[in-house]
């Protein structure tokens, strides 16, 4: 049966019992004249309100996006999954997909190119549990993944995003009305009224194979984009008029004249800045022509035969052991936390603690970080004019620079990172001025 739309939703002992049963499109007013015919008269057809709120907040979709922190070149990759046991979340229709996806889209998709972050249906959270939900994903949460509020977040990291991977759910069927590229790992059509328009998009929807390589399909996905017109068609009939017919039918049904005043719908509030915390180890390749560093960072090992790589771990890593074998290691904070001390003496620390480690780098802000190299003291690193990449890239690029025998003059120097298809200037200059080969 239709969820909503049957007999067994809608009747008691035989009568229709709702006042009002708001549809956002005839042809679901059609469905229900086949389901359950008694309940017809009942039908108000008033739009989308979730769905006006959406294309109202449009505009700011650069800032949900540097509410999640994210950097000029990066995508946005939204995995969305229902609470249906065939789902994303679930076993996905006879495979746990999600287990083995994550991990996989971490390790393929290059930390600065792509930036991951998750949907979950709320009665997945409250049927598990946050603690269990999150004890879960706790590995992809430490590489980098960005667990969304269900309820009061979720339509902004839907505007913020550049793909959608998920499943037969409505936040997949919004994504696509919104124009956005959509691959279903997930489709238990068998679940769905094949009338419905969401059964029409499950069955011609891009499916994404998890046994593929990743990277490839979400890049061929979004090469070959076309928006949709179905999804955006039959989503709503009322664009942006669903404040104006519910508030009609809510006052009809108390008999009160409406309000002069215009019918608004809350605007969605710009999400609390939740930039990720990547502490499970990163595997680091490098190309250095001049001072034009190329640097590409992943969960996995770079496959390439050319360049360098290096391992950048972070100093709060599950894995204690992988600190010992660090060629970086990394943490962000305030300059000026008391718990740590300023930059340059967390690095010096940091090189005492570890002393098979050359590279220490405390980042600072979302801009600017400060890197204690062993033998050649403690810079400073600054975005310049038009770079916005992850200040730990920067760090990474300093460290490949002196690997391949480049200095710091006294005077500074500038690099060019190339992360993310950008080029993005960072002015190196010395932390203590007069000292730069100072011991840790």
């Amino acid at each position: 049966t239709t969820f909503g739309l049957s007999r067994e939703w809608l009747l008691a002992d035989g009568e229709t019992f709702v006042d009002g049963l708001v549809l956002s499109h005839p042809e679901q007013l059609e469905r229900l004249r086949h389901a359950c015919p008694e309940a017809e008269s009942s039908a108000v057809l008033a739009g989308d309100p979730c769905f006006d709120r959406m294309l109202a907040a449009r505009p700011y979709r650069e800032r949900f996006r540097r509410a999640l922190d994210i950097r000029s070149g990066q995508r946005l990759v939204v995995l969305n999954s229902t609470w249906n046991p065939e789902g994303l979340f679930g076993n996905g229709g006879g495979r746990d997909v999600l287990p083995g996806l994550l991990p996989r889209l971490t390790a393929e998709l290059p930390a600065d190119e792509y930036r991951l972050a998750a949907i979950l249906h709320p009665n997945i959270w409250y049927g598990h549990g946050p603690g269990q939900v999150r004890a879960w994903l706790d590995r992809a949460r430490r590489s980098g993944l960005t667990l969304i509020d269900p309820v009061h977040a979720w339509r902004q990291a839907l505007i913020a995003a550049d793909v959608v991977l998920g499943d037969f759910g409505a936040v997949s069927y919004y994504a696509a009305a919104l124009g956005l590229p959509v691959m279903l790992a997930a489709a238990a059509q068998d679940r769905l009224d094949p009338d419905a328009p969401l059964a029409s998009f499950v069955r011609d929807a891009p499916r994404l194979d998890p046994r593929g390589l990743l990277r490839e399909q979400v890049e061929r996905v979004l090469s070959g984009h076309r928006p949709l017109a179905e999804p955006a068609e039959f989503t709503t009939s009322a664009p942006g008029a669903s404040a104006a017919l519910l508030r009609r039918h809510f006052y009809r049904l108390m008999d009160l004249p409406e309000p002069e005043a215009p019918a608004l719908l809350e605007p969605l509030p710009l999400p609390a800045y939740n930039p990720p915390r990547r502490t499970a180890p990163l595997h680091v390749w490098t190309r250095v022509r001049g001072t034009d560093i190329v640097v590409e960072r992943s969960t996995g090992r770079p496959h390439r035969s050319d360049g360098n790589s290096h391992l950048a771990v972070h100093e709060d890593s599950l894995d204690p052991d992988s600190l010992e074998s660090a060629d970086v290691i990394t943490r962000e904070g305030r300059p000026d936390d008391p718990r740590l001390g300023s930059p340059e003496a967390w690095t010096a620390e940091v090189l005492r603690r570890y002393p098979r480690c050359p590279v220490a780098a405390y980042v600072t802000g979302p801009h600017t970080c400060t890197v204690r190299v062993r033998d050649h003291g403690a810079f400073r690193l600054s975005a310049g004019p038009g770079s916005d990449a992850d200040p730990a890239a920067y760090a990474s690029s300093l460290t490949a620079w002196f690997a391949t025998g480049g200095r710091v003059p006294p005077d500074g120097i500038t690099l060019r990172v190339h992360v993310a298809g950008g080029v993005h200037p960072v002015a190196v200059e010395s932390a203590l001025p007069g000292d730069l080969t100072a011991q840790p």
